[in-house]
């Protein structure tokens, strides 16, 4: 009898399916919203409290400490006590967060709430990349993944276009207002509509004597339209040593023979694109009034990266259906670095500066899609969400030092040209680290036997589903 979860990788997509892609998208724009909410008013905050470069800089990390200390820490937790669970516990901590920022009087005081959203942030992403990539089939769990990641720049998108106003009428404390109301609103979605992590489940079901896991399981199957007896898939115990150590420490399984090579790497590729990735998105806004422009033009040019950042995440999707992801994340590494250059050298004319932050928009996001959809495929079942969350603590470091760099550097004269050409140095690495990257491909032979129904490879049909198991 084939499992609930190789019913889903065969069967076509469903509307309950596709709400929960949905959902989880929505969850990743509260992680845009977040981080351009801090640099949407970042001028606004500067006046207010008198803040110099250094000082901004690292009042724009404290989220991002905050991402780092969540994506690393909630992931054996997850594994632990469910996807479901941990994503409630960090949308409570990171509405409290949101609310409580409005409310800072001082620039430590701002700080301290900024970790304390940032923690609930990153807890966010670790269970919802891999409840993406639970719930989807096997041919459409790239585009899955992709519209997943393309949920940051839309959210950011809206709500810098919303910034403008609230900053003028309400001033720059309605900004986190707003989004403390957006995460109140997602809790409540994920409590109604966001089923539990089906490979959990079945770890649950394998250690415990209670039919509990199975029942949960059998309701889910019937609201995805699955009839008929249900059955958990064994998550079986790789033979590449995860199985000992994951049971002991999942982190010290990241480090074990089978997986340190491709640990390293992953994090690495992490590590470089978010830190190019974050100086663009923090920064952009604040830079372009050193070169002339006004704070609300400038808040717009940040706008502009965010949506040509929505068709990237997208497009790397769709040519990770014809080539091989990690060529393609090369492939769009390397254009990010020179679209740095470009976006900074068209600065003298606004309305060229606006259409080349689109293209680099599109482009470094599409890098950030690369990530998601890579990381669930570089490890086996049992580690996937420590795996994921790893990584994503590892890039969020990058994404903590770019701001805090950048304002140090600013303050001993560096100049916006000199900071853009030298992050797309910086993202340029990451193009040769992709190249290196092994993905788990469990069951390569049967899959490149099949081949696919949309005319992709076998080894990108292989590397979909090896992103299909549990975090």
């Amino acid at each position: 009898m084939p499992s609930i979860r190789e019913q889903i990788d065969d069967r076509p997509m469903g509307l309950h399916q596709w709400l929960i892609v949905a959902l989880a998208t929505f969850l990743m724009g509260l992680d845009g919203y977040d981080v351009q909410a801090m640099a949407f008013t970042a001028n606004a905050v500067t006046e207010d409290f008198g803040l110099s470069s250094t000082e901004l800089g690292l009042l724009l990390s404290g989220g991002l400490i905050g991402m780092a200390l969540g994506a690393a820490f909630v992931g054996p937790f997850a594994d632990r006590f469910g996807r479901r669970t941990m994503l409630l516990v960090a949308l409570v901590v990171n509405a409290a967060g949101l609310f409580l920022s409005a409310t800072a009087s001082s620039m430590p005081e701002l700080m301290l709430w900024r970790v304390v959203t940032g923690l609930g942030v990153g807890g966010i992403l670790a269970s919802g990349t891999v409840l993406v990539s639970e719930y989807s089939n096997r041919k459409h769990r790239g585009l899955a993944l992709s519209i997943f990641a393309a949920g940051y720049p839309v959210v950011a998108s809206i709500g810098g276009m919303l910034a403008i106003p609230l900053i003028q009428n309400f001033g720059w404390q309605s900004v986190f207002l707003l989004g403390g109301i957006l995460t109140v609103a997602a809790c409540a979605l994920v409590w109604a509509k966001m089923p539990e992590s089906l490979d959990f489940l079945a770890v649950r079901s394998q250690h415990e004597d209670s039919e509990a896991p199975r029942q949960q399981a059998e309701r889910i199957a019937r609201s995805l339209g699955i009839t008929g007896p249900v059955e958990l898939a064994s998550v079986q115990t790789e033979k590449d040593d995860d199985a000992g150590s994951a049971s002991k420490n999942s982190y010290v399984a990241l480090f074990s023979p089978a997986n340190l090579r491709n640990t390293l790497v992953l994090w690495a590729i992490f590590f470089i694109v978010m830190f190019g990735f974050y100086f663009a998105n923090t920064w952009t806004p604040q830079l372009l009034t050193q070169v002339g422009f006004t704070a609300e033009e400038g808040i717009l040019g940040g706008v502009m990266l965010m949506l040509g950042g929505t068709v990237g995440a997208v497009l790397y999707g769709v040519c990770t259906a014809r080539w091989d992801a990690r060529k393609v994340l090369a492939a769009f590494a390397t254009v990010s670095a020179v679209m740095f250059f470009v976006f900074i050298s068209s600065t003298n004319v606004y309305a060229l500066a606006m259409v080349t932050g689109v293209g680099l928009g599109m482009i470094i996001n599409g890098c950030i899609s690369g990530l998601y959809t890579l990381a669930p495929m570089t490890y086996s079942p049992r580690l996937r969400s420590t795996g994921v969350g790893a990584a994503l603590g590892v890039g969020r470091c990058g994404a903590i030092l770019a701001p805090i760099i950048v304002g140090s550097l600013l303050d001993v004269g560096w100049t916006p040209f000199a900071l853009y050409t030298g992050a797309g140095l910086v993202v340029l690495l990451a193009a040769g680290a992709a190249l290196t990257l092994r993905l788990h491909l469990p069951q390569q032979a049967d899959v490149r036997a099949e081949g696919t129904a949309d005319g992709s490879t076998a080894e990108n049909s292989t590397a979909a589903q090896a992103g299909s198991g549990r975090g």
